[in-house]
């Protein structure tokens, strides 16, 4: 099966879940590493237009930088080793490889934590990415964790409805929905299409 290589300037969905569909977050403390990788790998190659963390699964709406907006010097790897080519598909497989270590150092364990490769759906349609958007932020619903988006803490929804600093895209997730009002609306006002993509 041939994978698409990530390019730059487009919007990706990106997701995977845990191998054998196991829990890639066993407790609290795993959340936040997975969020601080997140910031020290992905942030240098993409902006993050939203993302939700669950036990054993994740999704990224993520927008691929252009060449040019890349600083080298911020790219970080999980090999000693510089790669002759920069590339988004790698720095997102450095991010999983780094948190996978980390994961079997602490519990143990051996073999691969996610399911390989990563899937990437690329998106270019408007109606499709704001889909999307509410989808990511609904999937605890979707899973029973919780009845209201906003409850769930492991998600981008309540960093873009809040004035705190963010690395999300929030003034651009914002506008994609036509101001804040109708963002927090379309997730207050699921239905069945926002729950099963």
């Amino acid at each position: 099966m041939k994978i698409d290589n990530l390019e730059e300037g487009f919007f990706y969905h990106i997701y995977n879940r845990g191998n054998n569909s196991e829990n890639i977050f066993i407790e609290e403390q795993n959340y936040a590493y997975f969020t601080k990788l997140m910031h020290r790998y992905v942030l240098p190659i993409a902006d993050v237009y939203a993302y939700c963390l669950m036990k054993n699964h994740f999704h990224f709406l993520l927008r691929i930088k252009e060449k040019s907006s890349v600083k080298e010097h911020e790219l970080k790897y999980t090999t000693v080793i510089k790669p002759k080519i920069i590339s988004a598909s790698r720095q997102l497989s450095h991010f999983f490889n780094a948190y996978s270590q980390a994961v079997n150092k602490k519990y143990e364990r051996t073999g691969s934590l996610f399911e390989k490769p990563f899937e990437r759906k690329r998106i270019e349609d408007e109606a499709y990415l704001k889909r999307l958007v509410v989808y990511i932020h609904s999937n605890p619903i979707n899973h029973g964790f919780c009845e209201k988006v906003k409850d769930y803490k492991w998600s981008s929804f309540n960093a873009i409805i809040s004035e705190n600093s963010t690395k999300i895209m929030r003034e651009e997730v914002i506008e994609l929905f036509g101001g804040k009002e109708n963002f927090i609306f379309c997730h207050e006002n699921l239905n069945d299409e926002d729950l099963i993509f």
